[in-house]
């Protein structure tokens, strides 16, 4: 499969098999990931890999964070679906931007600097997503894990910061691809 097949093809896996991912095959997506393009070679992505021996507790930090926000009143949309997703993955990846600031705590001179770097981690992501595919490997990109932010964060011990996490592991579904919007529909042509 060529590479414009391999990205028509991949979709998001919230269904796992129990099975474990081998290491060299953790390994292989992460090296995927440091070849990612990044603005001025920065290359400013740093990963904390969660195995099963702390998934455990990893899902359940992330519930007392989605049930701390929903105390809260903030509604927590499929935080909580994502979570049992993340459960059945037998590796979650946490992406860091180790240089940057929490959101609410970035100066304005500094913003355009953090979203070039932020670009260059969500190139690091997508070659995790397609290398996990190309090891028969399902993924999923996590966006759900800032409901449970600062816990997860503390949890990790990880400074910086947390971008998104990437659940790994063997799919237990073959989910169609979702629909997209056509070229014409997202594209101006001056």
């Amino acid at each position: 499969m060529n590479a414009i097949e391999s990205i028509a093809a991949r979709t998001s896996i919230r269904k796992f098999r129990s099975d474990p991912v081998p290491e060299e095959s953790l390994r292989a997506i992460l090296l995927a990931a440091t070849q990612a393009p990044s603005g001025k070679n920065k290359q400013p992505w740093r990963f904390v890999v969660v195995g099963p021996e702390r998934r455990q507790e990893m899902i359940r930090v992330m519930r007392e964070g989605i049930a701390r926000r929903k105390a809260d009143g903030v509604d927590t949309g499929s935080a909580e679906w994502t979570a049992n997703s993340m459960e059945q993955a037998p590796v979650t990846v946490f992406v860091y931007y180790p240089d940057g600031s929490d959101a609410w705590e970035i100066e304005r001179e500094l913003y355009f600097l953090n979203v070039v770097d932020i670009q260059s981690i969500g190139a690091a992501i997508q070659n995790m997503l397609l290398a996990a595919r190309e090891l028969g490997l399902g993924s999923l990109w996590i966006c759900d894990v800032f409901y449970a932010y600062g816990e997860l964060k503390s949890w990790m011990g990880a400074s910086g910061e947390m971008i998104a996490a990437v659940s790994l592991g063997y799919p237990d579904e073959s989910p169609a691809p979702r629909p997209r919007m056509s070229v014409d529909e997202v594209t101006a042509w001056l």
